[in-house]
Parts: structure tokens; sequence; C-alpha cells
């Protein structure tokens, strides 16, 4: 009666990849009407609020789906549905408390919370955000019941859902406060109340799907030995869940305590009031949202690959994982790359033509953020590496070291009248580096069938700096020659760097193919992989 689920499977996967890119684009394009409509006080108060807000949804959260995904896919491999139940009575009204907890935590302490990041003005968004961190609670165990059942949908719409409303609803309500002028900081708090919607909206879609379910799998005779008390029950959720969560929570620790000192060491030793501190960090919130960006496209083929070396690895198909890991781990280069030498080479004229901002801190801030953007990306890939090889542990290491290295940079350097609040930046990009080249002396210590990393970092890093540089100088030239034509104003910025970036791309893609960088082998890793190297015309390494 069984069937392979392996169609299931990569069907559920391709349907979260495009969820997870759309999710995350559309987040990250949120931003940029945002930050046009508040000045720079707000955008300092919203990323203070997003700060806490991930931090306390990652505690509450974060290993929930995982950890109920396997143990519910355990139960369902064993044909026990009365077990696979038990795992979800249990952990509803387990979740529904600590979200109510986490909920009031955030509402009656917003002031408590906004003050330990030096910047009072956050904990009206903490507030609008308090009752999304217990709906969070609630979808994050739907999602575990519907993935443990490998249906990836449920999951997939309410991502949908909820990105809908954040984004035109906190648009919406964003611009309707800045025309009854108030202050910039209720703007950005009221631009937060889309999220909100938005997962309590999920609450009854997910609720309504889990009831199909539950009807579908009664058709299903039961199988059940015996069925763990709930105390035994919810001791396995969170045996599997916490370390999940540590390891996820570690990031989001980082920036709260890290910012939290920046903010406050501008304050007593610069002497900047509130609304300047906050200020200077809306400054690097814009950076943050542009290289968040690039994110959105590395995580998707994180997740693509770690299933795939991880079932070579049980299957005891060591060279197949060895392939996987260094085809992946130069996919990610081959994107990260250029991404990050792009942003660095035209952070002025992104800032003008997204923002309409041109104030070098910003500009240094975002150059800064954009070399770090590519050390998280490898973050990413060498964790995941780590990860599908059973090492998990190793990042219970590398990752706390990488936050001592992000904090004391944000100690020293903030305190300097010349660096200030580039001190955040600079410490994510210590961080990010700390942690992928431990991660990378992990994986040589321990990983069989490792990756090459001279053959996969060497031609990308010579093909992204060929292409910074042509799109930069193109713009250079677009800038000097044709703005007696166009001007200087942001609409022609934007038309000079939209036609110097596709020159970029176009040079990049070319030199990829040419110099064998990219090969059919890892176009194999990629969907429809294998018509794009036809179309292309890239072929085997050589």
């Amino acid at each position: 009666m069984q069937e392979s689920k392996n169609p299931n499977y990569l069907k559920g996967a391709a349907i979260l990849m495009v969820a997870s890119m759309f999710v995350k684009f559309a987040s990250a394009a949120y931003k940029i009407p945002l930050f046009n409509i508040i000045d720079d006080v707000g955008r300092g108060a919203f990323q203070v609020t997003y700060n806490v807000f991930t931090l306390i949804l990652t505690i509450s959260t974060a290993g929930i789906p995982t950890a109920l995904s396997r143990l519910i896919a355990s139960a369902n491999a064993q044909g026990d549905k009365t077990l696979v139940n038990r795992y979800f009575s249990v952990a509803m009204p387990s979740f529904i408390l600590i979200g109510l907890f986490a909920m009031l935590i955030m509402f009656f302490f917003a002031d408590a919370l906004a003050g330990l990041m030096h910047n009072p003005l956050a904990a009206y968004g903490i507030r609008v955000l308090s009752p999304a961190v217990f709906f969070a609670c609630i979808i994050s165990v739907y999602r575990g019941y519907a993935q443990g059942h490998e249906n990836m949908t449920p999951t997939a719409i309410s991502q949908f859902v909820e990105v809908i409303f954040k984004v035109a609803l906190g648009i919406a309500v964003a611009l309707w406060l800045s025309r009854l002028n108030y202050p910039m900081y209720i703007v950005s708090a009221g631009a937060i109340v889309g999220v909100t919607v938005g997962l309590g909206l999920a609450v009854p879609l997910l609720a309504w799907h889990k009831r199909k379910m539950t009807r579908l799998a009664a058709a299903v005779e039961a199988k059940s030995t015996s069925v763990p008390k709930a105390g035994s029950i919810f001791s396995q959720i969170m045996k599997v869940s916490v370390p999940i969560t540590l390891t996820m929570a570690f990031l989001s620790v980082n920036v709260v305590i890290s910012n939290s000192i920046v903010l406050g060491r501008l304050q007593s030793v610069l002497g900047l009031s509130v609304y300047e501190a906050s200020a200077q960090y809306g400054m690097v919130a814009l950076g943050m949202t542009i290289t968040n960006l690039s994110y959105a496209l590395i995580v998707p083929i994180t997740v693509s690959t770690v299933p795939a070396i991880a079932a070579a690895i049980a299957k005891n198909r060591r060279d197949e994982a060895g392939v996987i890991m260094q085809s992946s781990l130069k996919i990610v280069n081959l994107v990260a790359m250029p991404a990050a030498a792009g942003i660095m080479a035209l952070a002025a004229p992104l800032l003008l033509t997204l923002f309409g901002y041109d104030v070098p801190v910003a500009t240094m801030s975002l150059t800064i953020l954009g070399a770090a953007s590519f050390f998280v990306n490898l973050q990413y890939i060498t964790t995941a590496i780590l990860q599908a090889n059973g090492f998990e542990r190793s990042t219970l290491i590398t990752f706390p070291i990488g936050i001592l290295a992000s904090i004391l940079a944000a100690f020293v350097l903030s305190v300097n009248p010349d660096i200030g609040v580039l001190a955040t930046p600079i410490g994510m990009l210590a961080c990010s580096i700390v942690i992928s080249m431990l991660n990378i002396a992990f994986i040589v210590a321990k990983v069989k069938n490792r990756p090459k990393f001279s053959k996969v970092f060497i031609r990308p890093l010579l093909c992204s700096v060929v292409m910074s540089g042509a799109a930069l100088g193109l713009y250079t030239l677009l800038y000097s020659f044709a703005s007696q034509l166009f001007g200087t104003g942001r609409i022609a910025v934007a038309f000079f760097l939209v036609v110097s970036v596709l020159t970029g791309i176009a040079v990049y893609g070319a030199l990829v193919i040419m110099t064998r960088t990219i090969t059919t082998e890892d176009m194999k890793l990629v969907p429809k992989g294998g018509k794009l190297s036809k179309i292309f015309r890239i072929r085997t390494a050589g």
C-alpha cells in the first residue's frame, strides 16, 4: 500500500522554495517604499522593534516546526496515527501558553525592552507586534503537523497570506499616519500592524487545512501500541526543538546585544540624543534592506541541497555527497560573490535610487554590509554542510565565538567618533567571517570527501571582481558624460544604475561560462538546470 514519497517530497520542496523566494523578496521590497515614507528616526525605531521581535519569536517558535515534523513523520512511517494526533494535541495547548506568555512580556514590558535597546521610541512598535508572537506560536504547530505529513502547501499558502497583508496593510497604514502628521516613530509602529494582521489571518486558514487533513486521515485505521503521557510527549518535542532553537537564536541574540551596545554608547559616550542615535541607526537599516535580498537567493539553495547531501551519506555514497557539497558551495559563491561585489561597488547609486539618500555614513555602512553579505551566505551553506554530515554540535562552538567578535567590535569601535554607528555593520562582518572560517575549519577536520575549497572560491572571485569593475566603470562613465544630457537627479542615477547592473550581469554570465566556472554538474542542483545548460551552452568541468 505504501507508495514512494519522493515525488511528493520534491513537489513539496518546490512549492516551499517558490513561497520562500516570494516572501523574502516581498518582505525586502516592502521596506523600500516604507523607508521612503519614514525618516531616519522612524527607520531606527523600526529596525530596533524588529530586532526585539525576531529574538522573542526565535526563542518561542524557531525549532517547533522542525521538531514536530520529524516526530510526526517518524510516527507516520510506523503507521501510528494515534501518536501523530497525540503529538499535535499536546503541542498546541503547550505553545498557545508559550505564545501567550511571550505576547504579555512584549506588551507589558515594551518600554523596558526598548530601554534595553537604548531606543525608547521602539516601544510602540513592540506593543503592536506583541500579538504576532502569539499567532506565530500557533502557526508553528500547524506548520509542523503539515510538514510531518510531507505537505508543504499549508506552509506556503500561509506565508503568502502573511506577506500580502504585511506589505499592503503596512504601507497603507504608514501613508495614512504620515498624512495625519504623526511622529515618524509612530508611523513606523503603524506600518508593522500588517505583520500582526497577516499572522492572525493565517491561523484560521491553517486550522481549516488541518481539519481537512484529519478527515482524510480518519479513513485510515489507527495503529498504536501505547500512547505516551503528555509530559513525555512535551519532553520529546522540546528535546528536538531546543538545540535547533539555540543555534537559530544565537544570531538574533547577537543582533540585539550588539545594537544595544552601539546605541547605548552613542548616547552615553558620544553624547547623542535618543533621536540622533535612532537616526544614525536608521542609516544602517537602509543597507540591511538591500543586503537581505541576497539572502533570499541563497536560503532556498541551502534548503534544497541539505537533503541531497544527507540522503547520499545515508546510502553510504560518500563520493556523491562530496560532489553535492562542492557544487552547492560553488553555486552559493557564484550567487553571493557577485551580489556582494556589486553592492560594494555601487553602494552610493543604490541608496540614491532606492531611497533618494546620499549620505556618506549610509554609503559606507552599505559597503561594509555588502562585504558581510557574502560571509553571511557562506556561513549559511557551511553550517548546512556540517548539519547534513551530522556535525550540528560544531555550530554551538562557532556561533558563540562569532558573536563574541561582533560584541567586541561593537563595544570598542562605537565610541570612536569617526566610526560611531558603523560599529554595527563592522561587527556583523566580523561575526560572519569568524563563523564561516571556523565552520570551514571543522569541515576540513571532520567531513569526508569535503569540498575542494580552492576550486570553488578562486574562479568565482575573479569573475566577480571583473564584473564589479566593469559595472562601476560603466556607471562612472555614464555619470560623467551622460549626466550632461540627463542630469544627476534620482531618475537619471536610476537609469545609469540599471544599465550598469545589466551590463555587469551580462559580463559575469559570459565569464562564468567561458572560464567553466559553472559546469553542467553544478547545474544539476538548480531547477531546470539541464535545460538551462543547453540554452547557455554550459559545459562539463575541464
